[in-house]
């Protein structure tokens, strides 16, 4: 049994070690950076990197080879094998790289191999320093805060890299803070929400298990909140029940243009679930919409607004928080 334990530490030491050489000492360096948040390889050998709160830079180049080797290993990870007929790759780096998001690409679907490295936070913003650093106002973060004490819904809301999971995870550690008693439930599909209130459970998707599923079994799992690291699909639909069936107090991020467009998209969400207008079920759910924007490399809350009701035509709602 010890040589079994021994022999795995020694298996797992080598590929860490494969993986250190592949990913290489640029790459791994940014992964420590806590300003990092994505880093990103084109099929030209061009390497990316975006900060938080600055633009895209280009940073170097990693060979074809080496990043074919690297995905080779992280597919073995998965027992999986990278092919013409299998050329994606969807997984988590080890934990000794932070357990960071990898998607990755071979050819025939790019040119050569490409993929973006999406890391989880080391630091966590709080939301008073979205304040210092301008990306919120006093009176943003106040109407904030004032929710999360008042067990109201949030739907944290905004485009591809505008930063709704860190904003998130500020939300979070507020939550924590003031309400150290409640247990909180994640569920998301990569980890990238920080929690650290002392009765927590985090739940992760997989290929066989859906939100929608997690949702379910969130119910049983006695929660005082529920949080989503970001709902895509008809699993909306139970997330809006559990908000509005004894579970207040939630947060989760959408894909939207707008606080409003938010809204509507939920819209769109819940019908992959169930024929028939659910805009009372919306409304009622969901108290507060926090709109964040990404604008020449910088953050902000461009928005925030707060939903009172729906009178049969349209969502009524009062923007707050100037």
């Amino acid at each position: 049994m010890g040589n079994g334990i021994l022999g795995q530490e020694e298996t797992r030491f080598r590929v860490i070690t494969k993986l250190t050489r592949e990913l290489g000492s640029k790459v791994c360096g940014l992964l420590e950076d806590p300003a990092v948040i994505e880093i990103m390889l084109n099929s030209d050998g061009k390497l990316w990197v975006e900060r938080l709160g600055s633009d895209m830079e280009e940073i170097g180049a990693m060979d074809a080879s080496q990043a074919e080797c690297l995905m080779g290993t992280l597919a073995s990870l998965k027992k999986e094998i990278l092919t013409e007929k299998n050329p994606r790759l969807s997984c988590e780096l080890p934990k000794e790289f932070f357990g960071a998001r990898f998607q990755g690409s071979i050819p025939p679907v790019v040119k050569a191999p490409s993929f973006a490295i999406r890391k989880r936070a080391i630091a966590i913003f709080t939301l008073r320093d979205y304040v210092r650093k301008g990306i919120m106002s006093e009176s943003q973060r106040e109407i904030i805060e004032a929710a999360v004490s008042n067990r109201q819904n949030l739907l944290i809301a905004g485009g591809t890299g505008s930063g709704k999971t860190t904003l998130t995870n500020a939300v979070v550690q507020h939550i924590t803070s003031v309400c150290p008693n409640d247990r909180i439930i994640t569920l998301e599909d990569t980890r990238e929400l920080q929690c650290t209130a002392k009765n927590a459970e985090s739940m992760l998707t997989t290929e066989e298990v859906n939100m929608t599923s997690l949702l379910k079994d969130t119910l049983r799992y006695r929660p005082d909140r529920i949080l989503v690291g970001e709902v895509r699909d008809g699993a909306a639909l139970d997330l809006l029940m559990a908000w509005n069936t004894g579970h207040p107090g939630g947060v989760c991020t959408i894909h939207s243009n707008s606080a409003h467009s938010a809204l509507t998209r939920m819209e769109l969400l819940v019908g992959m679930a169930v024929v028939g207008p659910m805009q009372t079920l919306i409304a009622d759910a969901v108290n507060l919409v926090v709109y964040i924007e990404k604008c020449s490399g910088s953050r902000r809350i461009k928005e925030i607004v707060r939903v009172v009701g729906y009178d049969g035509q349209r969502y009524l709602t009062q923007q707050v928080g100037e």
